[in-house]
């Protein structure tokens, strides 16, 4: 190994799918993602992987994308956070998390693999 830290991506979808399938293209882009399938599941595994960006789906059963980034936020104050979303109910959602302050990024679904790899390469810079 050459001794170069990779960046930790955490992406959480409830579709397995999708969130099997970014971590594939993360990993083939040389960072150290995981996948996991709901907002509970991201709580719990954001405590031991710390990553440094959450990418997650807004919309899925039990805790929604946004309470488990505002969890992740509170755990790990420099974890950067991506949203994304196919579904028009997100907007409420993310008016929600304004008025406490919190202002997180959203990209509409579909994501093209490499507008992804962008957005999370300018974030991660940032």
């Amino acid at each position: 190994m050459n001794g170069i830290i990779k960046p930790k991506v955490l992406v959480a979808d409830d579709e397995q799918v999708i969130a099997n399938t970014l971590a594939m293209i993360l990993i083939a882009a040389k960072y150290d993602a995981r996948d996991v399938y709901s907002g509970d599941r991201a709580v719990e595994m954001a405590r031991t992987f710390q990553p440094d960006m959450l990418i997650s789906d807004v919309i899925m059963p039990g805790k929604t994308g946004i309470e488990a980034a505002i969890e992740v936020r509170a755990m790990l104050p420099s974890c950067k956070i991506l949203l994304f979303s196919g579904q028009a109910a997100t907007a409420d959602l993310l008016e929600t998390a304004r008025a406490q302050n919190y202002d997180f990024e959203l990209i509409s679904k579909p994501v093209h693999p490499g507008d992804l790899l962008l957005k999370l390469h300018g974030a991660l810079c940032a």
